[in-house]
């Protein structure tokens, strides 16, 4: 059977659905475990989360992990989650990109390296480096893994320095839809409403301020300059206390979600969830089917918090910083 430690992982559950001739009928289920209880297991399936009692559960076991995503599947989400977070200038190096945001977040003012550059990889590198310092900046790179390894492994090679991993996690919009729990607190009072906005109010920008250290101009282009988004606004007692993005970009097949931030005095309330719910439900009335985050690998509650709404690892990473 299954353990705690198995949350977060594939796993495989044979549940009885009912009874014929005296004999039991059997249904399979595959999923990601995102919560193991004494009376249940929930798991987020593709068409989406299933919660199965355990007195129905004849057998449930872990299973290897879904096959890695195709470097073309890669590449999409990539492309998709750039259009999501649009840098104001923005160069070609062949396929790669180069964009700049006066160094406002490291995906803004980072080269992405997706297809061919027209020129060797060394070449390319240098030209990457020139380009930054025409801006006035240092020259950063995100290395999706595995698609960008080669670019890593000649980064390596010209010691620059890597920051810490950043997960992107995908899940269908399907799996995101189910209600959400009620917060710990506040029963009492009813559920605080969620707003969504085509722009943000100056308390929601004074929240991202405070995330990411200041909002220059540049900052103001990446967070409105996308044809399909919507801010979430979530109010308690007159006072926000918890924001969020929305973006549908992709061929409008992906809905991004960033900057979810829930004040601190306001957390375990489930107020994040009820942001993250009232967008999927926008982006899902917009005709995206997948939702996608990036979320740092050690930022362990923000993890387990997508981890236990349905949100899996699509890929990682790494954000790569030319030596001084």
């Amino acid at each position: 059977m299954l353990r705690q430690q198995d949350v977060g992982h594939r796993i495989v559950v044979r549940r009885i659905v009912g009874i014929r001739e005296g004999r039991p009928l059997f249904s399979d289920a595959l999923g990601d475990l995102v919560e193991l209880s004494e009376t249940h297991i929930t798991l987020a399936t593709d068409q989406g989360r299933l919660r199965v009692p355990v007195g129905e559960v004849h057998r449930a076991k872990r299973v290897p992990a879904a096959r890695r995503p195709t470097a073309t599947a890669v590449a999409a989400l990539e492309l998709a989650a750039d259009e999501a977070w649009p840098a104001p200038v923005r160069g070609r190096l062949g396929d790669w990109l180069l964009r700049s945001a006066a160094g406002w977040t490291g995906r803004a003012n980072s080269a992405l390296p997706v297809g061919d550059p027209d020129r060797p990889l060394p070449a390319a590198l240098d030209a990457v480096q020139r380009w930054y310092a025409d801006h006035g900046q240092p020259a950063l790179v995100n290395t999706p893994l595995p698609l960008a390894a080669p670019v890593g492994a000649e980064l390596d090679a010209r010691g620059w320095a890597a920051r810490p991993p950043v997960l992107v996690q995908t899940a269908p919009l399907a799996a995101l839809a189910a209600p959400a729990a009620p917060p710990a607190r506040r029963t009492g009072a009813g559920l605080p409403p969620v707003e969504l906005t085509p722009s943000p109010s100056d308390d929601w920008l004074a929240i991202a301020a405070g995330r990411k250290g200041g909002l220059p101009d540049a900052a103001r282009h990446v967070l409105t300059a996308v044809e399909k988004i919507r801010f979430a606004h979530l109010y308690a007692d007159g006072r926000l206390l918890a924001v969020g993005r929305g973006t549908v970009t992709g061929e409008g097949r992906w809905l991004g979600l960033t900057l979810i931030e829930v004040l601190p005095e306001a957390r375990r309330q489930g107020f994040a969830g009820r942001v993250i719910r009232a967008l999927v439900d926008w982006g899902a009335a917009e005709g995206a089917t997948r939702a996608f985050l990036q979320v740092e690998q050690r930022n362990t509650p923000a993890v387990n918090l997508y981890r236990g709404l349905g949100f899996t690892t699509h890929h990682t990473y790494l954000t790569r910083v030319a030596p001084a």
